[in-house]
């Protein structure tokens, strides 16, 4: 075990040690300063922002990504071209982020009314008479916005994953189900989701960890302009930017934070999967 270990310890542990000692760092990681960086990034205007932000993307995100990807496994699993239509639904994520970024950014492209509009959205409205729309810009659409670009990523891997648990619930109990009277609403509330509990919260889970990251998309579609920005990005920006290591110490240090109770969350699932 001796070369995993070593491995494991240089990439993952010795990192995770050396981002908490220069979370207590100055600028330029010389002078210890203390608390300051994390006062700095729970109590700052910027990062009040990315934390509401990424509140929003956690509830919004993972409700949409999970129950369309429920919906989808459970309706198209009857299909008759159920491969070639669950093909297109996963097909976003083929895509890296940064390439569906910049579709999507062309798509939200946004032109004062009068003019031409080159953004597809836009030349929807505009052809039905409807003023155009800054979709990035307008703080009361933008975070919605860059949101509904992550669910067009992630939901068919949800529905992948879920498609499989549900093939796997016996359908002798599904039939017996309905040869009882249960309608499908009621089978699908009462015999689907229960058996598929322990998969919709892996999933979740899952979701939730990749949306405390986010950062792709709203790099390439606003960089965290108009109100848009979230932990990672604001991160990006104190390391890369403003060159404040300590300050994007203290952020990573309070991301990993953020994420650690959801991975133990899946750890113990899997354990008492194992067992079972």
């Amino acid at each position: 075990m001796a070369p995993a270990l070593l491995i494991l310890g240089f990439f993952l542990v010795y990192p995770i040690v050396n981002t908490i000692y220069l979370s207590f760092l100055d600028a330029k990681s010389e002078v210890f300063v203390g608390f300051s960086n994390y006062v700095f990034a729970l109590t700052t205007k910027p990062m009040l922002i990315a934390f509401r932000n990424n509140l929003l993307w956690l509830v919004i995100f993972t409700a949409f990504t999970v129950s369309l990807g429920l919906i989808f496994a459970v309706i198209f699993d009857r299909v008759r071209y159920e491969p070639i239509v669950k093909s297109i639904i996963f097909l976003p994520m083929a895509i890296s982020f940064v390439g569906a970024g910049v579709i999507w950014k062309f798509i939200y492209a946004y032109r004062p009314a009068g003019e031409p509009q080159i953004g597809v959205l836009n030349a929807i409205l505009n052809n039905f008479g409807i003023e155009p729309v800054g979709w990035l810009v307008n703080k009361s659409t933008n975070n919605f916005a860059l949101i509904a670009v992550g669910i067009w990523i992630w939901v068919g891997f949800c529905m992948v994953i879920l498609s499989a648990a549900y093939k796997g619930i016996p359908k002798e109990l599904l039939e017996a189900a309905r040869v009882d009277g249960a309608n499908e609403l009621q089978v699908f509330w009462r015999i689907t989701i229960p058996s598929m509990a322990p998969t919709i919260g892996v999933v979740t889970t899952t979701m939730i960890i990749n949306v405390l990251k986010v950062f792709d998309i709203v790099y390439v579609m606003t960089n965290g302009q108009f109100d848009t920005e979230v932990i990672a990005n604001r991160m990006y920006k104190e390391m890369f930017q403003f060159h404040n290591f300590g300050r994007a110490s203290a952020i990573a240090v309070i991301l990993l934070l953020l994420i650690i109770p959801m991975m133990i969350i899946n750890v113990r699932r899997f354990k008492r999967q194992e067992k079972m």
